[in-house]
């Protein structure tokens, strides 16, 4: 696999670089390939680093001959899913969505979404 090949290959990958309260610093992740632990003070450098980590990731279970997961663009969703709460919970979602003038399930989109 060439080195563009390989580029071209984590660039499919979702990255994400958030603030970490707990530690202090901006913790860089690549969830499809169960990527974490870059860690950093500067939010570009940790992006930076963390694509330079998915494509050594990448080009290491190429060698190894290990298939690569489908990242996560690639799978097709239904956009139904389903989610167990407590009764307790059920009823205080509805009563909201009600009081919101909404349906439950938009109301449950909404949340979701600022979450």
């Amino acid at each position: 696999m060439t080195r563009k090949q390989i580029k071209e290959q984590a660039a499919r990958y979702a990255k994400f670089v958030e603030w970490s309260d707990e530690d202090q610093c901006f913790i860089g992740r690549c969830p499809e390939l169960a990527l974490g632990g870059v860690h950093g003070s500067d939010e570009a450098k940790v992006y930076a680093e963390l694509c330079e980590v998915v494509e050594e990731w990448i080009e290491l279970l190429h060698r190894d001959g290990v298939p690569l997961p489908d990242p996560l663009a690639a799978k097709s969703f239904s956009g139904k899913f389903v989610l167990r709460v407590e009764p307790a919970i059920h009823r205080r979602l509805a009563a909201k969505a009600l009081a919101a003038g909404e349906s439950l399930n938009s109301y449950c989109v909404k949340t979701l979404v600022k979450a």
